[in-house]
């Protein structure tokens, strides 16, 4: 099953993308894509409600805002340099162990929001990332029990500012939780439509050129290693997103290096997780 929610920044919808590409309005089910939602098994009822009520769903307009598909989550954890190959570019050794950091909640958008430069930025990069969402509450787990804790998986630009992140003091956290930084969806895939999510092909591209072709296949950690070791730090919560590294084709990375503008456009994919779309706008003084 294929989750989106759509309508304006804020009042989003929870709704339902079928397999022919038509999307339906699920609000009578009565619920958002949430903590409670995934906690409560929500992905199994909303599928057993859809039996009987998906004929009286009305139609969602092409034309209609998608928004994340999953309502403000508890956290978003990302992992960094988990791809060998965008570890060397980035200039830093490969780690032996996950690195962790947090993006902000308040970073998410749609799918297809335009991302805006934060005020004084000079160093704003694009990073395509499989997501993962957590379905059932998880601390201490094994690696054999991560695949019963996901609710499914989702595309996600990783966006960076490098010069927040690697020169001024602190922790990354500065050049990567700034507004507008966390496009997430088309929509959250649940895990029987990903068969093999540490096999998937994804790509990025800038402006029409391809800057990141790569596949899960080349993670460092994968999936169940990843999310069994950040549960031994904190307890994952059911809607909890992780963000699981980027291929190499940064901008950071080329030489000389290449960093977003004002009406540039990424348009990126995952196999399976579909293809999202961000126009990039400068910052505006309110």
């Amino acid at each position: 099953m294929k989750l989106i929610r759509f309508g304006d920044v804020g009042k989003e919808k929870p709704g339902v993308q079928l397999e022919n590409g038509t999307k339906i309005d699920v609000s009578h089910f009565g619920e958002d894509y949430n903590e409670t939602f995934f906690e409560t098994k929500g992905i199994e009822r909303l599928k057993n409600w859809l039996k009987d009520n998906e004929s009286k769903c009305p139609s969602i307009s092409a034309e209609a805002r998608l928004g994340s598909p999953i309502s403000r989550p508890s956290k978003l954890v990302c992992i960094g340099l988990n791809y060998a190959q965008h570890a060397v570019e980035a200039g830093m050794k490969i780690p032996s162990e996950p690195v962790l950091f947090f993006k902000s909640t308040t970073a998410i958008i749609g799918p297809n929001d335009d991302v805006i430069i934060p005020k004084g930025s000079k160093k704003t990069d694009w990073e395509v990332e499989l997501a993962v969402v957590i379905g059932k509450k998880a601390s201490y787990i094994s690696k054999e029990e991560v695949i019963d804790h996901i609710a499914g998986y989702v595309l996600h630009n990783d966006i960076s500012e490098r010069s927040f992140q690697i020169e001024r003091e602190g922790q990354w956290c500065k050049g990567k939780g700034c507004d507008t930084f966390a496009p997430l969806g088309p929509f959250l895939a649940t895990t029987d439509e990903i068969k093999n999510p540490n096999n998937l092909k994804l790509w990025l591209k800038l402006n029409g050129k391809t800057m990141q072709d790569s596949s899960t296949s080349d993670f460092i950690f994968n999936i169940q290693e990843s999310i069994s070791y950040i549960s031994q730090f904190m307890t994952l919560l059911p809607g909890d997103v992780i963000s699981t590294g980027t291929p190499f084709g940064v901008g950071l990375g080329l030489k000389p290096p290449l960093y977003l503008k004002p009406g540039d456009v990424m348009e990126l994919g995952i196999e399976g997780l579909g293809v999202s779309k961000q126009s990039v706008k400068a910052y505006q003084t309110k």
